[in-house]
């Protein structure tokens, strides 16, 4: 298994280098206001990818904060249950069903 990882992510090494090697032509973004940006276009992909990865995962961290909240809420409410799960004590159970027959 550790090698057949090894073999994909050399494979996909591989293919990235080649499609960047291919796509060396340069490109020009045009902005607002006669800004331009000219770099190869494996840059300007390679920028676009972490930017979107970027947003991906703060807009993600709210929804960790929640659940990490929630989990520490359940946490402490178990703490408290098993607290008083050990001051209760223990009582014999009666079966009513069956006491009325032994009479």
């Amino acid at each position: 298994m550790f090698y057949l990882k090894w073999l994909v992510r050399i494979v996909i090494f591989v293919l990235l280098l080649g499609f960047a090697v291919k796509n060396l032509d340069p490109v020009t973004l045009n902005y607002f206001l006669g800004y331009q940006w000219q770099e190869p276009l494996v840059v300007i992909l390679l920028a676009f990818t972490v930017v979107g990865v970027i947003i991906g995962l703060l807009a993600s961290l709210s929804t960790l904060f929640r659940q990490r909240r929630e989990i520490q809420a359940l946490r402490r409410e178990l703490r408290r249950l098993d607290k008083t799960a050990g001051e209760i004590p223990d009582s014999p159970v009666v079966d009513t069903a069956t006491a009325g027959h032994m009479e």
